[in-house]
């Protein structure tokens, strides 16, 4: 063991270059995958990102006036409060959009715990005394981001507010911030605004509540605190509790969501880092064959030199690994950027410790099985280096490429492609090898590809409706004559009248959404992925959650429950449903009429024609029907996936840093064990030009052999990964968009324009070399 030692410590001092590499190759890619780990905790856990960034309260009281919330301080676990908060009821309309909003009195500062994150504009500014003295109206609001999409406001807008009394006032949006609380949804609860002391005296005129945040020591005591905060403010005084499980379950699907996606890409990520470890380890044993069969020759066991081979790079590994985790460890959080950022969050999200103990410890398992192996290889090098170097180093030339030497091709083009395919198993591995992480790429762009898909073209993706309007007093409007209304509006394309109740399945175990939307002369333009659209009495599509839910498939007939009746409709197919899971089935409204003769519809469903503003739309019908129709915007799923546009692109720079160093080792291992090659070259005539042409040329070759792999493995595998994603969420499958073929080729441009900078600098130094410099590498 001391001779293994002493061999290893003098093969160190040897070549301190190539122990630098296998370091710092070690360290890249153990940082990359710590911030893929960082980028994915960042994107995966929305709610608890907020949570930990802004402080945010477990408990969430809302009170009536006069509640002696001051005492919830001295509760046994409450660490902190945030507020109390007067607060008032109100509604908030822009562009026709109407959405009611809970306002609460906010000071110029925002509060330490439960703290709004602006992520728009700006806080809440007091006014000059002199101005609002002046009545200049410098009364502004901040809204919370689901409310502030809803309304399509942004900072600069001004929204027109209705308190309790039903007095209007106007308010300048300052900004959009995001808190752990649950969201606003239509039909659910109502959302969060924030405003001063003062501009609520004015909307409200006394007619408040109040709010108050409790942050506790150990989130498992919410249920016995909430009891204990109940009995000491009196159940008379509470008029609502909301807990954080409450808001965390609300974003539940987003997490599943985008951390399933990540996953995959995380294992991949894994699987390209410890094949690049590998690659660099190996090449290094490849490269010192020469010193193994001296080692040998002298007397070494295969065992011996198993074990300094393995105990050597097992240390530059644990090296490597602790320098890249240090790295992110203590210089993370400074990465300029959304990496910085989502570094420095990462480190309070649940499981940073176990990532940031694992990923390395499971680098380090997948190192050394590739140093075992690396190792075994070495022990059985023979102990004559002259019958190596008797081997020829590569198969004979071709007949093909004797050819092109004949009819004057380039030289260095024919040597280059000699030299990146020389062997079927090596060529097989080296493109394999590059090819995995530029398969990852692929699928990081179908997955772009799919979200801008949602945003440019929601109709093909069962967004056909951009508005949905709602009449506020349905009983004075004709239905007729509301639809004319509409159609009549600049842009609107088609007016389709729908109408959605809840269904019981059979059994009544579950609950569906039955929709009638649409009627046999004017039908709507349903995505219709599977079978087709209906087009008789009783038919129906459906989406693939409710197939799922009901173990049936295209062409079933399905029977349901509502309101105490039967219906019974023929699902002839399927569509890309985004709502409720997926679990919808819809319909013409004649066909519901059928069952209900006095069915009017609930809602007026608006497709724009293309190239159309919603926004703009939304203004313009907001005075139409003398200003009693409710303008909503179709709700688009990527509007909860944007984070994940971000954490792709950081994903591909960081597949993009693993696919380099795979290149490095790769184009350094061709230049060494093509050492003799060049000697015999140069001894030909060959200049040192087209030595490193030919060199420059083969790292092209195997770069854009690698490139056109991965790419296309890439898209067939992005296709299918996306769409079963899309089918387990109740989407349906359909939904992936491959990228253009603009950005495929600039993929593949980028690989090779990388490959040939990367061998360049390699390459020169290899046409440098004098003939007598590479005789002892013929041995």
């Amino acid at each position: 063991m001391r001779a293994t030692l002493r061999w290893a410590h003098a093969d160190f001092r040897a070549h301190r270059g190539e122990a630098l590499f296998v370091v710092l190759a070690s360290a890249g890619i153990i940082a990359s995958l710590l911030l893929a780990g960082a980028l994915f905790g960042y994107a995966a856990n929305p709610w608890q990102r907020v949570f930990n960034q802004s402080h945010g309260a477990h408990i969430w009281l809302h009170t009536r006036a006069g509640a002696d919330t001051a005492a919830l301080s001295h509760v046994d676990g409450v660490a902190a409060l945030s507020g109390p908060y007067r607060t008032t009821a109100t509604t908030v309309e822009s562009r026709g959009a109407r959405v009611g909003v809970t306002l609460r009195a906010a000071g110029a500062e925002p509060p330490e715990t439960g703290r709004p994150l602006v992520i728009d504009g700006s806080w809440l500014t007091a006014p000059d005394t002199a101005t609002r003295g002046a009545g200049t109206g410098n009364d502004t609001v901040v809204l919370e981001a689901s409310v502030a999409r809803a309304l399509w406001a942004e900072p600069g807008d001004t929204v027109r507010v209705t308190g309790p009394d039903g007095a209007p006032h106007a308010l300048e949006v300052s900004g959009i911030a995001e808190v752990a609380e649950p969201r606003y949804h239509p039909g659910g609860g109502p959302g969060i605004g924030w405003v001063l002391d003062s501009t609520l005296d004015e909307v409200a005129h006394g007619d408040t509540g109040q709010s108050v945040g409790l942050r506790l020591h150990d989130p498992d005591d919410t249920d016995f605190t909430v009891q204990r905060a109940v009995t000491l403010l009196g159940a008379d005084r509470v008029a609502q509790v909301t807990k954080w499980q409450q808001a965390r379950a609300e974003a539940g699907g987003d997490d599943r969501l985008l951390g399933q996606m990540f996953a995959v890409f995380g294992l991949g990520a894994l699987l390209a880092a410890a094949l690049a470890a590998a690659g660099a380890i190996g090449a290094r044993v490849r490269g010192q064959l020469r010193d193994i069969a001296i080692l040998k020759a002298v007397g070494f066991t295969p065992g011996q030199v198993t074990r300094g081979f393995l105990v050597q790079h097992l240390a530059f590994a644990l090296l490597g690994v602790a320098l890249g985790t240090a790295a992110i460890a203590l210089l993370g959080d400074r990465i300029p950027g959304r990496i910085g950022e989502a570094t420095a969050v990462w480190q309070d999200l649940p499981g940073h410790t176990a990532l940031m103990i694992g990923i390395p410890c499971g680098a380090v398992l997948l190192i050394a099985a590739a140093t075992g192996l690396s190792a075994w290889r070495a022990g059985r090098v023979p102990p004559v280096p002259v019958a190596r170097a008797a081997l020829p180093s590569a198969t004979p030339m071709t007949a093909l490429g004797r050819r092109a030497l004949g009819v004057r091709v380039p030289p260095a083009l024919v040597l280059g492609w000699r030299a990146a395919f020389p062997r079927r198993g090596r060529t097989l591995a080296a493109v394999a090898r590059l090819a995995l992480p530029l398969v990852l790429i692929t699928v990081a762009l179908v997955a772009w590809s799919t979200l801008d898909q949602f945003r440019s073209r929601p109709a093909q993706m069962g967004l056909a409706a951009a508005l949905t309007v709602r009449a506020g007093q349905p009983a004075g409007t004709n239905d007729a004559e509301l639809a004319r209304t509409l159609a009549a509006v600049p842009d609107v394309a088609a007016v389709h009248p729908g109408a959605e109740m809840a269904a019981l399945v059979p059994g009544q175990t579950g609950t569906i959404t039955l929709r009638g939307l649409g009627t046999a002369q004017d039908p709507y333009p349903s995505k219709v992925v599977e079978g087709r659209a209906p087009g008789g009495p009783d038919e129906a599509v459906a989406g693939q959650g409710l197939l799922d839910l009901l173990g049936v498939r295209v062409g079933a007939w399905v029977r349901m429950t509502v309101e105490g009746r039967p219906q019974i409709l023929h699902v002839v197919g399927r569509t890309i449903e985004p709502e409720s899971g997926g679990r919808v089935i819809t319909t013409t409204i004649d066909a519901l009429r059928e069952r209900d003769p006095a069915l009017r519809p609930d809602f007026h469903a608006l497709v724009l024609r293309e190239g159309a503003d919603p926004v703009a739309v939304s203004a313009a019908l907001a005075g139409t029907a003398g200003g009693t129709l409710e303008v909503r915007q179709t709700p688009n799923p990527v509007d909860r996936l944007e984070p994940a546009r971000a954490v792709i692109a950081a994903l591909i720079a960081v597949l993009a840093l693993i696919g380099l160093i795979e290149l490095l080792t790769l184009i350094g291992t061709g230049v060494r064990d093509r050492g003799r090659d060049l000697l015999a070259l140069k001894a030909i005539g060959l200049t040192p030009r087209q030595i490193g042409s030919m060199i420059v040329t083969a790292a092209g070759l195997t770069a854009l052999a690698s490139a056109v792999v991965g790419t296309t493995l890439g898209v067939l595998f992005g296709g299918w990964l996306v769409d079963t994603q899309g089918a387990s969420s109740g989407i349906g499958a359909g939904i992936a968009q491959l990228p253009p073929l603009p950005v495929l080729l600039t993929v593949i441009v980028a690989a090779v324009l990388g490959a040939v900078g990367a061998a360049a600098l390699p390459a020169t130094r290899a046409a440098r070399r004098r003939p007598a410099d590479s005789l002892s590498e013929t041995l």
